[in-house]
């Protein structure tokens, strides 16, 4: 790193000043220079007052892993001082508001500090507390312009297209933006060693965040109902989907709502929504992060045992409850797969970036329709709430929803007795209906206590028929789901494992293994259940290192549970403070094992 196009930098403030604005005008600016860019926001679950960063990471090869390091700190807030000069690589550089003097925490051999009074310059070319506060962040976006070539006419275009309706604003933007620059320009030797060249790397590229593309996802497989309870990092979701639903979704002439959008008392509540929508035809769906799937288990179990089609949305979070909702993991693997009451097994679905959550969204809805039961979505906050560079997406035209095994009234008459749970063809999934398709078709049920002719019983025989139906059901799935994706090295002797948003840290940290002549394959699991060519892929490498972000190694416990690999034939690489993976952590992991083998655990 630290080059042309190959370097990162992040940006240390306060929470609620308003820096959000200035840093996505930086990262967008960048992106429209035509070079590779990605953007980590990390900040507190108050509303205002506690520290926040936003790391940008510039990478002409397309990297979008958080770096361990940073080759320049903006240091805007003096609690953080020390914690934001550690991160600089030795040979990096610190620009800190020098309207104050210089804090002893800033000194540091080795890195080069620069003094810019953002401070000074706000108050004396703007007035209010208010726009001195604003628009410092805008200053400082101007002085990194200045210090990392920054286009400064693509700066001014965005500058226009977000305020060109607001004269007062474009102007005091304008201005702060050049306050920053000229004083850099003025009084450093710019661009610094490390800085941005235009490139052509971003044309057929995108910056979006998981859950609007899985809002968009859901959109495109014809949605029509969602219902939520506002958590964090998930209430984003909804709220995208809402905002294309009244784009796309509402009647030109009669101004009618093809939609229908419900915030729940509760989680469990929406839950429920969906869950009846479900079962009368509709494709439902309901955002949440960990603390809400505990609190819907009991109707997961309902449609799990009933056999009714409905999509789950999990960002997951650090920990229960108020817990750490700002920071990211993958804790929820477990509770997914096997969620509620009972004998219960679970579909799940592993994005692995915005992009890869757009297609699996769209996928979530056929697969719960083909297969009659809940299935989740599981993301993570980093994806869900960060800005990633990612291919356009596509969409076929000629794509039309998989309903699965729906009787219409036609087929209903062919039939001598309709029976709601009878598995015919095998696969232990069974013919549905839906209300208002005629009377042969109707039935009532309640949970797990029916038979396949959707009886009431409470017969044991019953029962066992019930859920092993629905074992057949999902050892089928584990069949059809979504295969892995590979990276496969010529002799490899170790395969590297993983899920969801680790994905980008593994396939850094796998090309500077191979640099240093550790050959490793990759696999990296999108779906649950797992199908047989994940056993496979273990069996192929003398060591297999399971990397994943939670404390208990549940994928590899799960690997364990359903595929019987042994637990100490799979070596854990577990990363779980709740910052997104660096390839660092992998590579340190690797290296020991294979330095040191006797020393490092399962």
């Amino acid at each position: 790193m630290s080059g042309i196009n190959d370097f990162s930098f992040k940006m240390g403030t306060v929470n609620g000043t308003g820096s959000a604005s200035a840093n996505g005008l930086l990262m967008q600016a960048i992106f429209r220079m035509g070079i590779p860019v990605t953007g980590k926001n990390i900040f507190p679950s108050n509303i205002q007052g506690l520290p926040t960063w936003y790391e940008i990471r510039v990478s002409k090869d397309g990297y979008t892993a958080r770096p361990s390091e940073v080759d320049l700190v903006v240091a805007l807030n003096p609690a953080t001082y020390a914690k934001d000069v550690a991160t600089v690589r030795p040979g990096g550089y610190l620009v800190y508001d020098s309207s104050w003097p210089l804090e002893p925490d800033l000194v540091r051999e080795g890195i080069t500090i620069l003094g810019i009074p953002f401070g000074k310059m706000c108050v004396e070319n703007f007035q209010g507390d208010r726009d001195r506060t604003l628009l410092r962040n805008i200053v400082y976006a101007g002085s990194l312009a200045a210090l990392l070539n920054i286009d400064m006419d693509v700066v001014s275009g965005m500058l226009a297209e977000k305020y060109g309706k607001k004269p007062k604003l474009l102007d005091s933007n304008h201005k702060a933006i050049r306050l920053g620059y000229d004083y850099a320009k003025a009084n450093f030797a710019c661009p610094l060693p490390f800085h941005l060249e235009k490139m052509d790397a971003t044309g057929d590229s995108i910056l979006i965040d998981g859950n609007t593309a899985c809002a968009l996802g859901a959109v495109y497989a014809g949605a029509t109902v969602g219902a939520w309870y506002p958590i964090t990092p998930a209430t984003a979701l909804m709220e995208q989907f809402k905002a294309f639903c009244e784009k796309f979704r509402v009647d030109p002439e009669t101004g009618a709502h093809n939609f229908a959008i419900l915030q729940a008392e509760d989680e469990l509540s929406a839950a429920g929504i969906i869950i009846g929508a479900g079962w009368a035809g509709a494709r439902a769906f309901t955002n949440t992060s960990g603390p809400g799937i505990s609190l819907m288990q009991e109707f997961i179990g309902l449609a799990y045992y009933t056999d009714i089609p409905a999509v789950f949305f999990d960002i997951q979070r650090c920990g229960p409850a108020t817990g750490m909702p700002t920071r990211t993991q993958q804790a929820d693997l477990m509770s997914l797969a096997y969620a509620s009451h009972g004998d219960t097994k679970h579909l799940i679905l592993f994005p692995a970036n915005p992009g890869e959550a757009f297609e699996l969204s769209v996928q979530s809805f056929d697969i719960a329709e083909r297969f009659q039961t809940p299935v989740f979505v599981a993301t993570d906050l980093d994806i869900g709430m960060n800005d990633w560079m990612v291919k356009r997406f596509t969409w076929d035209e000629h794509y039309r929803p998989d309903r699965g095994k729906v009787l219409d009234a036609a087929a209903l008459e062919k039939v001598q007795k309709f029976s709601r749970y009878l598995d015919v063809d095998g696969d232990g999934i069974a013919a549905r209906t839906l209300p208002g398709v005629g009377g042969k078709g109707a039935y009532f049920v309640r949970g797990s206590g029916h038979d396949k002719h959707a009886a009431y019983t409470e017969d044991s025989d019953a029962y066992q028929e019930l859920v092993d139906r629905l074992k057949r059901k999902f050892a089928y799935a584990a069949t059809v789901m979504p295969k892995p994706v590979y990276t496969l090295q010529e002799g490899a002797e170790i395969g590297l494992v993983t899920i969801g948003g680790c994905d980008a840290a593994v396939r850094e940290a796998a090309d500077k293994l191979r640099a240093q002549g550790i050959m490793v394959d990759i696999m990296r699991i999108r779906a649950f259940p797992f199908g047989a060519e994940v056993k496979d892929f273990f069996d192929r490498h003398e060591r297999n290192f399971v990397i994943e972000q939670n404390r208990d190694a549940q994928l590899r416990s799960l690997l364990a549970i359903e595929l019987g690999i042994p637990r100490d034939a799979m070596h854990s690489i577990l990363d779980y403070g709740g910052m997104p993976l660096t390839a660092k952590v992998v590579v340190d992991a690797v290296q020991a094992h294979v330095s040191s083998p006797a020393k490092v655990t399962a």
